[in-house]
């Protein structure tokens, strides 16, 4: 269920370009990135305004969305603020915060503010992290004020509430050398899913058990942001990023079980969790002896607590069996950035220094219920603590053209980090390891562009996973792990692209990683299970990304976006030792945008197919798969309704289900034998949205 309710609302947005992904971004100056606010580089492809008249856009995601053959890629979840990893820029410059990122932005502010879109190969940009192709969006810098809404009520046809309340609405303007944004967003989900093709059966495939189950969430997450950016008249600039953003969510999963032994019952999990963060992101960039020297400061805070409650009663009248679980978690990052940019002779520099705290605390309690309707605790210290890092970087970058067709980037440097829980009287453990990047881009011939990237990367973690943690749902928990250290990853990855003028554009991308230290499942004392490091593994893919244009074969407006993918993704299992794919590895997806505004109307209309597939995941004790769809949507869209765009679609035509199977084991799946199975089918049915949107 829970992949489902992520995903569904990028779906049903893409086909119209209204959603993104959420990105964690960090932020530097662009060399040269005031020339690239006036002039678009040579080697750039270039979209005006004009260009994107068509689609009626509302906002500038709206714009960038419709770029042909550009796909807009969020940040990873990055150690502090590190290397760039999203390929999008506002006016040449990376944006410098970890709550949404330039695509968050971008939706916050007017199409009209957008004087053009430059698609530049990443080493242009002389800024480390960068690969591939990447997007500049060229903003007025002298804004006369001008703002944006939008309102999406969404209706499931089955087990879902109505979304009555999702929308934003943003104003941004400028006074002065100052400018702004200010906006108020919710971004709800409704979740559902159920059916009675759910079933229980022993090891030798007989019935045990069949569920009629419904099965569903409700959450809200609201957000108020500010965005001040400064640019006085002796090139000082300055950005101050400031949000709130509370969220609350609440569940049911309700399962009638009708067991052949006669033993019937209604099982019901409820949970809910109300929270919030917030995030105060600014840095500050001035000219320093023939360079730019650029302090970046961030702070991030949130508290999460949640809690499920679990209950089982049977219709014999025997006493129900209940459990409650609560977590209370608050998680804190601070960094401090300094960067120095200067340019010799063809050469562009950048020296970074960054200091990252990073502090999780989680205090964990569990209760049984007792037959006179009571709770008593179960003692549970290993699920509370406190763990801490604090990450030193250093990091040296190089930019230059070797010749008119091909660009170098070469960056290099280390991090220290101290890393462990607090209050256990243990030191903290500590390390050190270098990473870096070479990246060339390629520009053979007209319409032909390439890239190389090889990177040492060092990979982020989740210190929720030093600690126990439970899946009251799914009867498992995971031990802590004190010991559990970040991966680290050879990684290769080349991209070449063809544009082919109005036929449209392809991108393909090859890449191959090799990883030390990943993080799964392994084995602890004698029947331990907790998360933890494998010694090594590997990720292979490829990915293509098109946009093909019909205006040359006479089909005027219309137009096919696709992104299609495989990976393949090995391991060395903990328990059997032999190879195995990765756990939940996104080995499989397509999506195809057909969309076509029909000339001299205000009328579009489009649908797109998905379809996304997810590899088995690998406990010590179980193994289960979950995967979507393929699923199918259509949109109709009136670009102008008393000055708004009005957009209807339909998500899921073809009654796509989610399918999901679990292998239960006795014991340590090498050696126990197996317990039950279960089987899943369940019904998602079409999803019902209309956007309506406009400015100000």
């Amino acid at each position: 269920m829970s992949v489902h309710l992520q995903r569904t609302a990028g779906l049903l947005a893409l086909a119209t370009g209204l959603c993104a992904p959420t990105a964690a971004l960090a932020g530097q100056d662009a060399p040269a990135a005031s020339a690239g606010a006036d002039t678009a580089a040579k080697d750039a492809n270039v979209f005006t305004p004009d260009f994107f008249a068509r689609f009626a856009p509302q906002t500038a995601y709206d714009m960038l969305s419709q770029v042909p053959g550009f796909t807009i890629r969020a940040a990873d979840d990055t150690r502090g603020l590190g290397q760039a990893s999203e390929n999008v820029l506002i006016n040449g410059q990376r944006v410098t915060d970890k709550s949404g990122g330039a695509a968050a932005q971008l939706k916050r502010i007017s199409a009209s503010e957008v004087l053009r879109i430059e698609i530049r190969e990443a080493a242009s940009f002389g800024i480390a992290g960068l690969t591939g192709q990447v997007a500049n969006v060229v903003l007025n810098t002298n804004r006369k004020g001008s703002g944006n809404f939008s309102w999406s009520p969404q209706v499931r046809a089955h087990y879902a509430e109505p979304r009555w309340f999702a929308g934003s609405i943003s104003y941004n303007g400028s006074a002065g050398g100052l400018d702004y944004t200010l906006s108020l967003e919710n971004k709800p989900s409704r979740g559902a899913l159920g059916g009675n093709d759910y079933r229980i059966l022993s090891p030798t495939g007989a019935l045990l058990e069949h569920r009629d189950q419904v099965n569903w969430s409700s959450n809200d997450d609201a957000k108020l942001s500010a965005i001040l950016k400064y640019t006085a008249k002796d090139g000082i600039l300055a950005n101050l990023t400031l949000s709130y953003d509370p969220y609350w969510q609440r569940g049911a999963n309700d399962q009638r079980r009708i067991r052949t032994d006669g033993n019937d019952a209604m099982w019901i999990s409820l949970n809910h969790t109300w929270g919030y963060r917030y995030d105060v992101n600014g840095d500050l960039s001035l000219p320093l002896g023939g360079g730019r020297l650029k302090i970046i400061g961030l702070r991030h805070f949130e508290h999460a607590p949640a809690f499920t409650d679990q209950r089982i009663d049977y219709d014999s009248g025997a006493p129900s069996e209940g459990l409650r679980y609560g977590q209370d978690a608050r998680i804190g990052e601070t960094i401090g950035r300094v960067e120095y940019h200067w340019k010799g002779g063809p050469n562009d520099w950048t020296i970074s220094l960054e200091r990252a705290d990073n502090r999780y605390e989680q205090l964990s309690t569990l209760a049984n219920l007792q037959p006179d309707g009571s709770y008593v605790s179960i003692p549970y210290p290993q699920g509370s603590g406190i763990v801490a890092e604090t990450r030193y970087e250093g990091l040296a970058t190089l930019s230059r053209s070797l010749s008119p067709k091909l660009d170098l980037q070469v960056a290099g440097g280390a991090e220290y980090s101290e890393l462990g829980e607090r209050g256990t009287g243990e030191k903290p453990r500590r390390f050190f390891r270098p990473k870096g990047s070479l990246l060339l881009a390629w520009r053979p011939a007209r319409g032909w562009d390439a890239s190389l990237k090889l990177e040492r990367r060092v990979g982020q973690i989740s210190f929720s996973d030093f600690l126990a943690n439970q899946d009251v749902t799914n009867d498992r928990g995971n031990d802590a792990n004190p010991n559990l250290v970040p991966p680290q990853s050879w990684e290769a990855t080349a991209e070449i692209a063809r544009n082919f003028g109005r036929w449209g554009k392809t991108r393909l991308k090859f890449y191959h990683y090799r990883i030390e230290d990943i993080v799964d499942h392994i084995p602890v004392g004698i029947d331990g299970d907790a998360v933890g490091n494998l010694p090594r593994a590997t990720r292979t893919g490829i990915e293509s990304i098109s946009t093909i244009q019909f205006d040359p074969i006479g089909w005027k407006g219309a137009k096919l976006d696709a992104d299609i993918g495989i990976e393949r993704a090995r391991v060395r299992d903990p328990l059997s030792g032999s190879p195995r794919v990765i756990s939940n590895t996104h080995d499989r997806w397509a999506q195809l945008t057909l969309r076509h505004d029909v000339p001299g109307t205000q009328f579009a209309w489009g649908g797109e197919l998905s379809f996304d597939h997810y590899s088995p995941v690998y406990y010590l004790d179980e193994v289960n798969q979950q995967w979507e769809g393929p699923y199918v949507s259509a949109f109709v869209e009136v670009k102008n309704v008393r000055g708004m765009k009005v957009n209807f679609q339909v998500f899921n035509l073809n009654d796509g289900h989610v399918r999901y199977w679990r292998d239960v084991y006795s014991g340590r799946r090498n050696a126990a034998p197996l317990a039950f199975l279960e089987r899943q089918h369940q019904r998602v049915g079409p999803i019902f949205t209309l956007t309506i949107s406009g400015t100000f």
